[in-house]
């Protein structure tokens, strides 16, 4: 139930409180909603409010609606992304389109990431995953020129293997990763490409690669849907603190 200080929209506060429901397993899959009546009781709100409300949550997939009978929660699992640096292509699976590949003064973070001095330049390699033809997330991946020049990474190219085998074979294997995960809404750019409905947030990584001697071979930046994502990390067991 919605506070006095959440500022959005009435109907976007209950479809965000239907949808934590629905990811929560309290309404599984293929459940019906309660009826619009019981919703505009439950929620005190207009009719007009709840139906859009239905409609948001139509438009990301997450209910289906059918004629006479109700709406219902879609039976459709959340892309579960493992901490890894490459997902491997296959038919109906993923697929990756190159967008483009350049030689870049990166951000601020990612030279951050990289360890890059003042004005050093990666080589820049912005893609799109597809999962099952569907675009699923945009990346933006930095490597040091030092590393890249001369090699696949620096080509106009999808590679085998991805860069994790570029890498590796140029005597950088990777040892380890880093993660800063944020969320927020999307830009124009994003809205377009990953084909989001209205009012859904993003997923925001900003990987970094780590090589022996914990030397930074890749600094990524990961854009995901919020609504079709659940990000899934694997850590040593912690010690037992008494």
């Amino acid at each position: 139930m919605a506070s006095g200080s959440d500022g959005r929209p009435r109907h976007e506060q209950i479809a965000a409180d239907l949808r934590a429901s629905i990811m929560s397993g309290e309404l599984p899959a293929g459940s019906q909603l309660p009826s619009i009546p019981t919703l505009v009781a439950r929620y005190s709100a207009a009719t007009a409010t709840v139906q859009r409300a239905l409609a948001a949550l139509k438009a990301e997939g997450s209910v289906y609606s059918e004629v006479g009978k109700g709406v219902y929660v879609r039976d459709r699992q959340p892309l579960v992304v493992e901490a890894s640096s490459y997902l491997l292509p296959s038919p109906g699976g993923y697929a990756y389109r190159l967008l483009g590949v350049s030689k870049v003064v990166p951000p601020s973070e990612v030279a951050q990431a990289l360890r890059f001095s003042e004005g050093e330049k990666a080589v820049l390699r912005h893609r799109l995953l597809l999962h099952d033809g569907q675009p699923v997330e945009m990346s933006w991946s930095y490597y040091p020129s030092s590393i890249a020049h001369g090699t696949d990474l620096a080509q106009r190219k999808k590679i085998i293997g991805g860069a994790a085998r570029v890498l590796s074979d140029l005597g950088h294997p990777q040892r380890s990763l880093l993660d800063r995960v944020s969320a927020r809404m999307p830009t124009a750019e994003e809205v377009e490409a990953l084909a989001l409905p209205p009012y859904v947030p993003v997923l925001r990584q900003l990987r970094a690669i780590y090589s022996d001697g914990d030397r930074p071979v890749e600094a990524s930046v990961l854009i995901k849907g919020g609504h079709l994502h659940e990000l899934r990390y694997r850590l040593p067991a912690l010690p037992d603190e008494g």
